[in-house]
């Protein structure tokens, strides 16, 4: 009597065992990724950019919860290719999903001012799970 309730014990320990890394496997899976954008920017008025874009850009950023990682005026080098614009900027967001949200905001502001003083290309790119 005492071996069956041992097997059933045992069983019960693989079989929570089991569920339970299987729950950690799609809890994992559904968590989101976060999000970069790499903006390429020819900004042709430095001062007109400057005073009057790129503050309003940087609480955009700000807002949509980004964070500014590297970059800036003149910092990019070529590797390979056409050599960059005057401005390339590396940006991180919580997810995809925030990232689309910024961008939006992004192009109205684009629209509205930027294109004054610059033109811009930017890629965005979801990150991949680290191991």
């Amino acid at each position: 009597m005492a071996m069956k309730s041992n097997y059933k014990i045992a069983a019960a320990v693989i079989a929570s065992f089991v569920l339970g890394a299987g729950a950690v496997n799609v809890l994992h899976a559904q968590a989101k990724l976060p999000a970069y954008v790499v903006a390429e920017i020819d900004v042709k008025d430095q001062d007109g950019y400057a005073k009057d874009f790129l503050p309003k850009a940087q609480a955009n950023i700000k807002e949509s919860g980004g964070k500014y990682l590297g970059g800036g005026a003149n910092k990019a080098i070529s590797l390979e290719g056409s050599p960059p614009p005057n401005r390339v900027v590396l940006l991180q967001f919580a997810d995809m999903d925030a990232l689309k949200a910024f961008n939006v905001k992004q192009m109205k502001l684009e629209a509205e001012v930027g294109n004054k003083y610059a033109s811009f290309r930017a890629v965005g790119i979801e990150g991949v799970e680290q191991k």
